[in-house]
C-alpha cells in the first residue's frame, strides 16, 4: 500500500509517498532524483548504495522507507564539494570508473566523525565490505590516510 512519509535528508525536510518495505535506496534515487547514491548489488554487499542515517554509515538498499522516518539522512549530494575527504578524493585520483565512490566516501565520512583517528587496520577493516570492481583500494587508502595527516587535532 502506497503512504505518505516525511523523511529529513540532506538538512530538508521531504514528503514523499512511496510503499512501506520500499528500500530507501530507491525512494532517494528514484522518488526524490538524488542520484549520487548508487544500486550495485541491491543485497547490501556492495556498498554503493551507502548512506548516513542517524551519523552511522547504512546500505540504503537494506533500509525500508518506513524504517526511515525521524531519521536524519545524509546522502553524497549533502556533503559540501569542498569537504576535506572529498578534496582526498580529488587529490589522490581515486576513482577509476567511479561508480563505487560515493559509498567509499560515505564510509568514510562516517567512520572520521565515529573516530577522527582511525589506525590504518580500522581503516581496512571498515572499508573491507565496500567492492570496487577497478581495484582503486590503494588510492583509496592513501586519500584516507592523507586525510589523517591533515587532521592532527
Amino acid at each position: 500500500m502506497v503512504k505518505e512519509f516525511s523523511l529529513r535528508i540532506n538538512r530538508r525536510a521531504y514528503k514523499v509517498r512511496a510503499y512501506e518495505d520500499e528500500p530507501l535506496l530507491w525512494v532517494i534515487r528514484e522518488r526524490l532524483r538524488l542520484t549520487g547514491t548508487k544500486f550495485g548489488c541491491g543485497i547490501g554487499l556492495c556498498g554503493a548504495c551507502t548512506v548516513l542515517m542517524d551519523g552511522k554509515a547504512v546500505r540504503s538498499c537494506q533500509v525500508q522507507v518506513k524504517d526511515a522516518v525521524g531519521k536524519e539522512i545524509v546522502t553524497i549530494e549533502g556533503i559540501p564539494s569542498d569537504h576535506p575527504v572529498k578534496r582526498a578524493w580529488i587529490k589522490h585520483q581515486v576513482p577509476q570508473c567511479g561508480y563505487c565512490q560515493t559509498g567509499q566516501i560515505m564510509e568514510v565520512y562516517a567512520m572520521m566523525l565515529e573516530n577522527p583517528r582511525p589506525n590504518r587496520q580500522q581503516i581496512v577493516q571498515r572499508l573491507s565490505s565496500h567492492l570496487c570492481r577497478c581495484g582503486t583500494y590503494p588510492r583509496i587508502l592513501k586519500a584516507v590516510e592523507s586525510l589523517l595527516k591533515e587532521n592532527k587535532t
